[in-house]
């Protein structure tokens, strides 16, 4: 586990690129979300940064940890099956770094927080947070009291086959903000990327949990007792006690705002420790997260307290995911996300793979009129596929940013 923050000398030169980047940034963020099937190869890699140049995108949010894996020289996570076909001195963060930070664009490393396997094909390398932690995934309300022992051979088989069967709503298999352990893994991750790689901000997604349903996992469930346990007399403990042996959930069928509350303070103190994490390392970088766009429905729902987060400073910079079709909701959760921002950045998330390029731009250009500090389109895949054509990323960049 990294101890300290020190910067591996391989990666010198790149952290020269990246203070000169940053110095000469830019206001207006003018980015691209790069999913890692983007960065399998060093040609793929160079085309993404010659066609973001060529677009007049100034930044890049590269997924380096889409789900419990490393597009990255990771001391701590299994390099990904995507890249068996390359050579082991290929690291795509470290191209990426090289590479955009030669052509003007400023990279940030985006991590998928807690999402860590989608639920279809569950990983098989042994090394993966699901196979070596299984006791660390959240566990939704319904299989409470029968999916059994974590380490046991059918836990984590239940808990794929019923995600799969909540497809539409749930993407996949989560670790838990209330896990202990999960807690120090995601800081050691986030701190042995940001230590040893130049870095000009760290874009965490996913920090969230599935739905309200979650996480019933025994650690969440144990947990919670112990924070209401000492506030009750010695009679209302035991009672809740006896129940408990017959159902798991009776201290927070007894207590549900103080255990929504807990839920939703477990995900903040993640976060803070993660930012904590990153400038320790890294100082001047930005931290921002991809948030659901209607406030209400992220507290909620997600227990994801971004207004909070903003307001104490845990982010830097907002991108609410903004992927709404039509112009009159997406101007509305534009606004809606800026007036709750504390003052902290606001970068539009558009869903771009959404939209026609025309669409695209209009959005773009709505976002400037309503004062934020940026755009991120999804995503530069989509932008560039085959159904869109080779020169819809340029087209859509001559139009909104003057290329």
């Amino acid at each position: 586990m990294p101890r300290a923050c020190r910067v591996a000398p391989p990666l010198l030169a790149a952290l020269v690129a990246g203070a000169v980047v940053a110095a000469g940034a830019p206001r207006e963020v003018r980015g691209l979300w790069v999913v890692r099937t983007s960065l399998t190869s060093p040609a793929s890699v160079s085309a993404m940064v010659a066609a973001a140049r060529h677009a007049g995108v100034n930044a890049l949010f590269v997924q380096v940890r889409g789900r419990g894996d490393a597009y990255f020289a990771s001391r701590l996570e299994p390099r990904p099956a995507a890249l068996a076909s390359q050579a082991a001195s290929f690291d795509p963060l470290a191209s990426a770094l090289r590479e955009g930070h030669a052509a003007g664009l400023a990279v940030h490393a985006w991590v998928n927080v807690n999402l860590v396997a989608d639920a279809g094909d569950p990983p098989g390398n042994p090394r993966h947070v699901v196979n070596r932690h299984p006791e660390w995934l959240m566990v939704p309300m319904e299989l409470a009291s029968s999916i059994g022992d974590p380490r046991g051979p059918r836990f984590v088989r239940t808990l794929a086959s019923w995600t799969r069967s909540q497809s539409a709503t749930v993407e996949g298999l989560f670790t838990s903000p209330m896990s202990g352990g999960a807690a120090d893994h995601l800081a050691h991750v986030v701190e042995d990327l940001a230590a040893r790689y130049a870095v000009d901000g760290v874009h965490f997604d996913y920090v969230r949990y599935p739905g309200a349903a979650f996480d019933y996992s025994r650690e969440a469930l144990r947990r919670f007792r112990e924070e209401v346990a000492p506030d009750l007399p010695r009679r209302d403990r035991e009672i809740l006690d006896r129940r408990q042996r017959s159902n798991p959930l009776v201290w927070t069928q007894a207590f549900p705002v103080r255990w929504d509350t807990f839920r939703r303070a477990s995900l903040t103190d993640l976060v803070r420790r993660l930012r904590g994490v990153v400038l320790r390392c890294r100082p001047k970088a930005i931290v921002s997260a991809a948030v659901v766009p209607d406030a209400q429905t992220a507290v909620a729902a997600k227990f994801q307290d971004w207004p909070a987060w903003a307001a104490d400073g845990a982010l830097d910079a907002l991108c609410p995911m903004t992927y709404a079709i039509d112009i009159g909701v997406f101007r509305q959760q534009v606004q809606a996300a800026r007036s709750l921002a504390g003052g902290r950045a606001v970068w539009a998330g558009i869903g771009a793979y959404r939209l026609t390029g025309g669409e695209a731009v209009r959005q773009i250009e709505e976002a400037r009129a309503l004062g934020v500090d940026g755009v991120l389109l999804f995503s530069y895949d989509s932008l560039v596929g085959p159904a869109r054509g080779p020169d819809n990323l340029s087209r859509i960049g001559a139009r909104a940013f003057g290329q």
